[in-house]
C-alpha cells in the first residue's frame, strides 16, 4: 500500500494516465489501479520501468523504492497460518500489524486482540467445526501470535467499544468467561488500550451496522481503512468519504459509552455476577 501510494503520487504529478502507465509495463489500467491500491503485488522491473517512465532518476529515491518493491515479495509471519484462515484474512492481519492506531467496534465476542487463550479456544471451535484439533490450534496461535503486537515496544494505540451483549454471550464454561472478563479489567489499565462498554441500558445506538475495525498507520501517504467481515468474504473500505462516516459512527459510539474508568467498574460487576 506503502509503495503503490508512493507511485500514484509519482505518476498524478507527471500528468500520467493509468492507461499509459500500464502499458509501459505491459499490463492494462486496472492492474495499475490494483498496483496503486496495494492489492497485488509488484514485480521490481515493473517498478523500474515505472520510475523511467515517471522521469525518476535520482539513483537513492530509485534504490528506496525498488528496495520497497522487494520487501513486498517476502512473506509476512502470518502467511505460516494460511492454510487455516479464509482467503480474505491475511490481508487483514497484515494491516493490523502495521497499523500505528487501531479503532474498532465489536458486538459479537470480544475482539481478538484482547481474548484469553482458554475464549479464544472456545471461539475458534465454534467457528470452525469439523475441523481437526491441529487446525484449531494452528488458528489459535494465530490469534495469540497477532496478540503480541499489542504489548510490544511499538504497539499501537487500541480504542475498542464492546457491546454488552459480547460480554454476557458466553463461550467456554463459567470460569472462561471469569477469565476473560479479568483480563479486560487488566488490559484495559495499559496506557495504550482505551476499552469501553457499551451497556444494555443505554437503548439504542449508532453501531446499529454491527461491528468494524478502522486501522490507521503513521506513514502520510497511506489513508485509512474500514475493515468488515462477513459471512465468505470481507470488505476492505479505504474511501475518505465512507471512512469518514465510520469514524463519526464509532466517535459517537465513544462518546455515548461509559469511560475507561466507568466500563472498568462494569467489568468488576459483571465479574460479580458470573
Amino acid at each position: 500500500m506503502l509503495l503503490g501510494s508512493q507511485l500514484r503520487r509519482l505518476r498524478e504529478t507527471r500528468g500520467i494516465t493509468r492507461e499509459a502507465a500500464g502499458y509501459s509495463i505491459r499490463a492494462s489500467e486496472s492492474k495499475i489501479s490494483r498496483l496503486e491500491l496495494g492489492r497485488v503485488s509488484f514485480k521490481t522491473r515493473d517498478v523500474e520501468d515505472l520510475l523511467t517512465l515517471y522521469g525518476i532518476t535520482d539513483e537513492a529515491e530509485r534504490a528506496s523504492l525498488v528496495s520497497l518493491a522487494r520487501e513486498t515479495a517476502v512473506a509476512g509471519w502470518w502467511h505460516h497460518y494460511s492454510d487455516v484462515l479464509p482467503n480474505w484474512f491475511p490481508t487483514y492481519v497484515g494491516l493490523e500489524s502495521a497499523a500505528s492506531l487501531i479503532r474498532a467496534y465489536e458486538v459479537q465476542f470480544v475482539h481478538g486482540l484482547l481474548q484469553t487463550e482458554a475464549y479464544a479456544r472456545a471461539v475458534v471451535k465454534h467457528g470452525m467445526k469439523g475441523a481437526s484439533e491441529a487446525d484449531v490450534e494452528k488458528r489459535l496461535a494465530l490469534r495469540l501470535e497477532r496478540q503480541k503486537y499489542l504489548v510490544s515496544e511499538n504497539a499501537p494505540d487500541f480504542h475498542i467499544v464492546l457491546d454488552e451483549a459480547a460480554l454476557r454471550r458466553p463461550y467456554g464454561d463459567r470460569e472462561v468467561m471469569r477469565g476473560q472478563l479479568q483480563h479486560l479489567i487488566e488490559i484495559s489499565e495499559r496506557p495504550n488500550v482505551r476499552l469501553q462498554i457499551m451497556p444494555f441500558g443505554f437503548g439504542g445506538h449508532s453501531g446499529e451496522s454491527g461491528a468494524f475495525t478502522i486501522l490507521s498507520f503513521t506513514e502520510p501517504d497511506l489513508t485509512d481503512v474500514v475493515y468488515l467481515e462477513q459471512l465468505t468474504s470481507a470488505l476492505y473500505v479505504d474511501k475518505r468519504e465512507d471512512v469518514a462516516h465510520y469514524e463519526k459512527v464509532l466517535k459517537e459510539l465513544q462518546q455515548d459509552s461509559p469511560g475507561p474508568d466507568e466500563s472498568r467498574d462494569l467489568l468488576r460487576g459483571l465479574l460479580q455476577l458470573s
